[in-house]
């Protein structure tokens, strides 16, 4: 990554604007200019420090732009280019280049050729993802279809039949079926194609203000070619004739002839409303003002707009941006007036002189005026125009920010079309644009944007926006500079939201924004079933080959036999030489044998997959209606790929569990509050065998009576009109009447001074709804801290808004205003989040809330003691309910330091490399030296039936792993309450310092020996023949940096040994890269098939990477969906994706595929019998009519219809007993010994059903009544091929589970169809020697004889070992096929679409009770055990070395844990250990009630559940950790290891 330097101070005239390497990706999120959004001095230090590097400079030529050695090109110094450097640049033309950007500046002559066209030609706007156009359609399509090489070898085939010397006489009907197919084909085409040009169209007339009545110089003109000018004619004709078909159909929807009215006015509109296609009227506070403002009259029929000059909406709460141009002091605002005077004081104490950044207005610039914003087209925008963006909208192309509604510059974003992110993030205009806030305004400037070649990465940009500009009037004109990073940049795709408007300019268009650079089509998917389908086919073509070849010779061989019968009774050969006619009939043998090759077996099972596609879609059961979104096959050729999932990767967060956060407890001054039952209580209890239906309900009835006593002591004290009784997530009446000072003024503070910290340390924004009562909505970047703001909102402490720098709360009915001096934003590195407050009385506070690891060694040094413990123990009890802890803490500084602080910070802020590491630096000074006043405890809820899908698809013999990028503890925790994890497993967590790959090895080594492995190749082939689940006594966990050692070549394989011996794997802090890396491992590892679900663009790689890919339509956008192969709304329908479709899929196209190949042979080698007794001359034993449309017609609904409708056993035994589908994990519905198999058994009934005939017909004279003889060759087809039909078709009908009516029907049609065409084909002359052969061969009784014995002789053998097969070696499905006749699952009939995961125990059962062999009974086993208590083994009391970083602040688990080295906590908190809730006595005991129960000392279970003690565990008591914590600040003291007990691999040497 490079970044740009401004170093004027030190540069020579001349110099150029330089790159620096740096480390640094991106500025810090909101951090905008030191994310100091004070006016005072150090707002004025911060600037001038930036400014003046870019004024003093004495010369600025102009750039040339390169591509860098890095991955984002960048700026670069311009230099005389000869040599190498012109080859080099020849290079760099292929790849995108940096450009220039001029706004009211002439284009230079060097930008332009030598007629004076612009040189760099920039991508229309309009973007488009179909394939076709109403005019390319036709022989696009068709060029793309013979890429198949089915449809080339039909081509083939048809190609040969149009020379006579190959013997085909009707070449045209040969042709019918390909023709078929490619029309079907393309019809299928441009029906989802033209789907897809809607959807380019809606969004490439999408509207947009774009400013109009002035000149872009970056326009290469409106130039349309004749070409263009005839596609478009034709697209509109089209478009034309499918909105009057619809019309007609009266399916055509009534468009609105006009828009405007559904405008919302805007903040400052003047004239007439803007326009957008989905808004509300809603008028805003100046909607109605006049035209004034200088702006001049515009005229409203043409839909334009001229903004006025319209202050703030509370102008007395800040001072204006920019700076006045003298520089002058702001003056104390008007409501300092009426605020203390120490607040006034305070905030005079910190304004200085302050200098204008310089503005790219030039007001004296003499314009004409006419420049308007009118509605027009996303497709019409170019680079270099203006545009503005109202609040809702999309953003239409990668716009640099000029000036946004707020005086302050900021505006909000919403990307979760770009990356999955349903957070709002913050944007910030420009400095030196912000006056620019009108029509007028873009008119008079002048200036040039200097930009980077367009890139894909998300996060990153470079540039820089150059004007000239007078330090004072009339005086001379200096080059400025202001660097334009990711901040700056408003990207495709994202939405605007809480800003009434922005202004910007275009910097990239159409192909080249970065939504497109990163829209790659998801990987080409082809399933399983297809690769080993295509070998078979293969082998086809050498049987096929091998015929042709031996039909050659033979009658090559016979024509050169002078004494043969062939000179007598031909004429000769075709070829005139044996040689040449044994080549000839090799080609006539391809054509006559062409059927053998199954090439419309690739059409039969498009139709299959696509009708299947069709049903999942369709599943009801599988339809979310909160969101309504139904299960969407978006890869429709891998149903059957999901039939065979083995091993399933899963996200955490919005996939397990809701992405929605709930505050449930709290502890406040050593007081614990809250009341809650949590998933992670009710998967406790049920574990050790506790009725949870009961708890839960006298839980529920607890909370319910305690909200109502909380509510109404909520409206005595406080009469909160924003307080809504349906939101309310926190029930603490305790809290409240202490609050009220029940327990005295100290409690009574501790919690108001606890409250008032959850309101204003965060940076959400608030949305009012006007209404009785009014509402209240906060958007945050994350879910953690909008739950936090709305408990502190119901609790009575209410923020109502910012205005500028100033937060208003409601703080129990009285409005006080705090302002916020900084704010020191949340990020991974740092675990905490702090905002720097100016209170009411003038004071500054700090308030910081982060993880209980990170603030705990900020607290301030001897302090605190018993209520660090206590808060300890609070928080290790929320933690092991499953919540998600943080910690709060607050410092009071002085004036004087805060000011010395922030010139520092100012400082650090303008740095241009290394701002980063400078900001954190900075920031850890003053977060030093922490108040303890309480902690949180927030619930992120698992989603409905997460649980029960896991233990099913683990029943079914599914490994699930956990990819997350939460915490090790926070996954444990949800680990445990979606019974991935169990009491009696053994947690194998690894957790080693980065780069040590020797001592990563050394642990894979140790665990390995648990299970008698050493990772050699032998057992990795033995580990991929083994499909069976592992036993469920070892689990593994692992962070991200362990994980990328484990991922290494060398460590690689003995890792995935070792996690495929465990029953459940959990990576956590993990990357979307090494996402997909861990699913590539295991996939190509053990050979397997594997699922991949997510729901945030950080899920993609993984999803592209699995063999299939699901997409959760949530709350993190649509990014996984768009990716996926499936989408679905929520995880439990997984179960009836996989468990049902997937299973039915599979097997129907197992036994399709085989069937398919089993009916060509018996009709190929009938014909090739037949050549046998004619010198493999090619001539045909049947009429060609018959070869054409056997696969067409005759045979080919029975086995589509299969693929389409069998089922073995419905869709609740399916999921009542998921151990079914076993067979498709270990594959056995299609194997490379069932296809052998069946084609012995059609190489068997094509000899019956040729040499039956044949030898009936041979001794004896078959005649019709007529006397005329039957024993041609063409009457004798006729038996042969109808017997080979009916033969399949019943062959078919026995392999079928289920015989429904509409599948016999359909089989008896195809059967009957032979019939049916011999009779009318027949009729005609045009039938040849074929003319009147139905109504001779019909009308002889030997036919029907000859016909009924051949099928009954061709089936018996199928018959008798199916029959065999079903009594006495049944399979699973056989059992529980003869269950479900004997009503053993009529219990399943009151479920309607979820099967609860034991429903199917006492069919099941039942069946092993009564002996039935082959189905293993350890399944149900497993099942009727469910609910019994476990007995729990012995417990090892291994701790492992702690981190500094991630050491916990009081006991770690204490569960069976084969310790590596530092466990992680894994929730909010980095020290909260889960799996220590767990009963550690031998005999579990029922839990009370009262664990709802408000107060800390109250008996509660998750406290008294008794616990081995602590103290005598390797002194780790909470109290010992808080002090090792804390003595890493006072007196540390040397380890006696370098990974003792005190200490761990990442922990710092303390060095006194």
């Amino acid at each position: 990554m490079t970044s740009i330097r401004f170093d004027a101070a030190e540069e020579a005239p001349g110099n150029e604007v330089q790159e620096t390497n740096s480390r640094v990706s991106k500025p810090t999120k909101r951090q905008r200019w030191a994310t100091q959004r004070e006016s005072g001095a150090g707002g004025v230090r911060k600037r001038v420090s930036i400014i003046d590097r870019f004024h003093k400079r004495s010369e600025i030529k102009e750039e040339k732009r390169q591509s860098g050695a890095s991955f984002i090109p960048s700026l670069q110094a311009s230099e005389p280019a000869s040599g190498k450097e012109q080859k080099e640049q020849q290079q760099q033309q292929q790849q995108p280049q940096n450009r220039t950007i001029y706004f009211n500046t002439p284009v230079p002559e060097s930008e332009r050729d030598e007629e004076g066209h612009l040189l760099a030609v920039y991508p229309r706007n309009k973007i488009r993802t179909a394939k076709y156009t109403p005019l390319s359609f036709i022989p696009k399509n068709i060029w793309l279809q013979f890429h198949n090489i089915a449809n080339d070898y039909f081509l083939f085939v048809i190609i040969l039949n149009f020379f006579p010397i190959f013997g085909a006489n009707n070449p045209g009907l040969n042709a019918v079926p390909l023709i078929v197919i490619i029309t079907a084909t393309a019809i299928k085409d441009a029906i989802e194609d033209w789907r897809r040009t809607v959807l380019d169209n809606e969004l490439n007339n999408s509207p947009v203000y774009r400013l109009m009545s002035w000149h872009n110089v970056n326009s290469v003109g409106d130039e349309i070619s004749a070409w263009r000018r005839f596609k478009k004619a034709c697209t509109h004709s089209a478009i034309y004739v499918y909105k009057q078909i619809a019309s007609l159909t009266g399916k055509g929807k009534t468009l609105p002839a006009t828009i405007e009215d559904e405008r919302r006015a805007s903040f400052m509109t003047t004239v007439t409303p803007r326009t957008s296609v989905a808004y509300s009227n809603r008028a805003s506070m100046f909607s109605h003002r006049g035209g004034g403002g200088g702006g001049g009259g515009v005229d409203p029929n043409e839909g334009a707009i001229q903004m006025t000059p319209v202050p703030s909406p509370n102008p007395e709460v800040r001072e204006s941006w920019p700076l006045p141009d003298d520089g002058i002091v702001p003056q104390p605002r008007p409501d300092d007036n009426n605020k203390p005077a120490a607040t006034a004081a305070a905030r005079a104490s910190t304004m200085f002189p302050q200098v204008s950044p310089g503005s790219i207005l030039d007001r004296s610039k003499q314009t004409s005026g006419t420049a308007r914003f009118k509605r027009d087209f996303w497709k019409n925008i170019e680079v270099g125009d203006f545009v503005r963006i109202y609040s809702g909208d999309q953003i239409p192309a990668d716009i640099v920010i000029m000036s946004t509604s707020d005086p302050d510059g900021a505006c909000y974003v919403e990307t979760k079309n770009l990356d999955g992110e349903t957070n709002l993030k913050v944007r910030q205009a420009l400095n030196c644009s912000r006056p620019v806030r009108h029509a007028r305004d873009c008119e008079k400037t002048e200036f040039t944007i200097d930009s980077e070649a367009p890139h894909p990465n998300l996060y990153s940009y470079n540039g820089a926006i150059r004007w000239e500009q007078a330090d004072y009037p009339d005086g001379p004109r200096k080059d400025r500079v202001e660097p334009i990073s990711i901040n700056n940049l408003l990207l495709r795709g994202c939405s605007l939201r809480n800003t009434e408007w922005v202004l910007g300019v275009v910097v990239f268009t159409g192909v080249e924004t970065k939504i497109m650079l990163n829209s790659g089509e998801t990987p080409t998917k082809r399933a399983r079933l297809f690769t080993d389908m295509v070998k078979n086919v293969i082998y086809n073509f050498i049987i096929l080959f091998l015929m042709c070849l031996v039909s050659g010779i033979i009658n090559g061989v016979s024509w050169g036999n002078k004494e043969a019968s062939l000179d007598f009774f031909d004429f000769g050969s075709y070829g005139g030489t044996p040689p040449v006619t044994g080549v000839v009939t090799f080609w006539v043998a391809v054509i006559l044998f062409q059927n053998l090759v199954p090439i419309s077996l690739f059409i039969s099972l498009e139709i299959v997959r696509t009708v299947q596609a069709i049903f999942i879609h369709s599943d009801v059961h599988m339809y979310y209606e909160k969101l309504g979104i139904a299960c969407v096959p978006k890869t429709w050729n891998i149903s059957d790929d999901v039939g065979q999932i083995e091993y399933i990767f899963s996200d955490k967060t919005g996939t397990l569990t809701q992405n929605v956060m709930e505050f449930k407890k709290c502890t406040i001054n050593g007081v614990s509050y809250g009341e809650a039952y949590t998933e992670a209580q009710l998967g406790m209890q049920r574990r050790a065998g506790i009725n949870v239906d009961e708890e839960a309900a006298r839980a529920a009835e607890q909370i319910r009576v305690s909200r109502i006593r909380m509510l109404e002591l909520l409206r005595e004290m406080h009469n909160n009109p924003y307080l809504h009784d349906d939101k309310l997530t926190f029930v603490s009446p305790d809290m409240i009447s202490d609050m009220g000072g029940r327990t005295g003024e100290a409690q009574q503070a501790a919690i108001e001074h606890f409250m008032l910290a959850l309101a204003v340390c965060h940076t959400v924004i608030t949305e009012h709804t006007p209404g009785d009562p009014p509402q209240i909505e906060f958007k945050a970047q994350s879910p953690d801290e909008a739950a936090l703001v709305a408990t502190a909102r119901d609790c009575g402490f209410t923020v109502l808004g910012r205005s500028g720098d100033d937060l208003t709360v409601n703080v129990l009915g009285q409005e006080r205003t705090y302002t916020v001096l900084n704010t020191l934003e949340f990020n991974s590195s740092r675990k905490r989040m702090s905002a720097i407050i100016r209170m009411p009385d003038g004071s500054i506070r700090l308030f910081c809330k982060g993880a209980d690891s990170v603030i705990y060694s900020r607290l301030a040094r001897g302090q605190q003691q018993e209520l660090r413990k206590s808060t300890a123990d609070h928080l290790e009890m929320f933690a092991r309910e499953g919540l998600r802890t943080l910690c709060i803490a607050d410092r009071e500084l002085s004036e004087e330091y805060y000011q010395t602080w922030s010139r520092e910070h100012d400082v650090a802020a303008a740095a241009i490399s290394e701002r980063e590491e400078k900001l954190e630096k900075v920031a850890s000074e003053i977060e030093q030296e922490l108040n303890l006043l309480g902690g949180t405890a927030i619930e992120d809820r698992l989603q409905d039936g997460v649980p029960d899908t896991i233990s099913l698809l683990a029943d079914a013999g599914i490994k699930l792993w956990v990819l997350t990028g939460d915490k090790v503890e926070t996954a444990i925790n949800i680990g445990f309450s979606c019974n991935l994890l169990t009491n009696d497993m053994e947690l194998l967590v690894f957790n080693v310092p980065e780069n040590e790959l020797d001592l990563a090895e050394n642990e894979l080594d140790k665990n390995l020996q648990i299970f008698g492995l050493t990772g050699s190749d032998e057992e990795l082939i033995a580990a991929r023949k083994d499909h069976t689940a592992p036993a469920p006594t070892h689990a593994v966990v692992i962070d991200g940096d362990t994980l990328k050692l484990m991922l290494s070549d060398k460590l690689k394989q003995k890792f995935l040994l070792l996690c495929k011996q465990c029953k459940s794997v959990l990576c956590c802090r993990v990357s979307p890269a090494q996402k997909a890396a861990v699913v590539n491992m295991v996939r190509n590892g053990l050979n397997i098939m594997a699922l991949s679900i997510g729901d945030g663009a950080n899920d993609v790689a993984m999803i592209q990477e699995a063999d299939v890919g699901v997409g959760i339509a949530g709350e993190e956008g649509r990014q996984a969906v768009m990716s996926s192969d499936y989408a679905i709304g929520q995880f439990r329908f997984l179960q009836r994706l996989v468990l049902v479709h997937g299973r039915w899929s599979y097997r129907r196209l197992g036994e399709t595929i085989a069937n398919f190949f089993y009916k060509n042979l018996v009709w190929t080698f009938a014909l090739f019998w037949y050549s046998i007794y004619n010198n493999f001359d090619g001539s045909y034993l049947f009429d060609y009519t018959y070869i054409v449309l056997v696969n067409l017609a005759f045979t080919s609904l029975p086995v589509i219809f299969m693929g389409i409708f069998d089922q073995d056993v419905d869709d609740k035994v399916s999921l009542a007993v998921p151990q079914l589908y076993m067979r498709g994990i270990e594959r056995k519905e299609w194997s490379q010994l069932k296809f052998w198999l069946y084609m012995g058994d059609g190489l068997y009934q094509s000899a019956i059903c040729f040499f039956m005939p044949y030898l009936l017909y041979s001794p004896a004279n078959f005649i019709d009544p007529n006397g005329r003889d039957l024993g041609d060759r063409n009457r004798m087809g006729v038996l042969v091929a109808t017997c080979a039909i009916i033969a399949s078709n019943t062959y078919v009908l026995f392999n079928m589970y289920r015989w429904d009516w509409l599948s016999v029907l359909i089989n008896a049609i195809s059967s009957l169809l032979v019939f049916f065409w011999t009779g009318v084909y027949t009729c005609f002359t045009s039938s040849g020697q074929f003319y009147q052969a139905a109504p001779q061969v019909y009308g002889a009784l030997s036919f029907w004889a000859v016909l009924l014995v051949t099928v009954a002789i061709c089936l018996l053998p199928r018959f008798f070992i199916k029959s065999v097969q079903k009594v006495y070696f049944p399979r699973d499905v056989d059992i529980i096929r003869e269950l479900v006749s004997l009503g053993h699952f009529k219990h399943l009939d009151r479920f309607e679409a979820y099967v609860p995961p034991n429903a199917g125990v006492t069919g099941v059962t039942g069946a092993n009770n009564r002996g039935v062999n082959g189905l293993s009974g350890d399944s149900a086993t497993s099942s009727s055990d469910m609910g019994k208590p476990i007995e729990q083994p012995p417990i090892k009391r291994d701790h492992p070395a702690l981190s500094e970083e991630e050491r916990p602040i009081y006991p770690p688990s204490v569960a069976p844990t084969a310790n590596t080295h530092n466990q992680r906590s894994q929730n909010g908190s980095n020290g909260t250990n889960y799996t220590s809730s767990f009963d550690m006595n031998r005999h579990p005991r029922p839990q009370s009630i009262e664990f709802a129960r408000a107060s800390y000392d109250r008996p509660r279970p998750s406290m008294d559940r008794a616990r081995q003690s602590f103290e005598a565990s390797n002194d780790f008591t909470s109290a010992a950790m808080l002090s090792r914590i804390e003595s890493s600040h006072t007196n540390p003291q040397p380890p006696t290891s370098p990974h003792g007990p005190l200490r761990g691999h990442r922990d710092p040497i303390a060095v006194p």
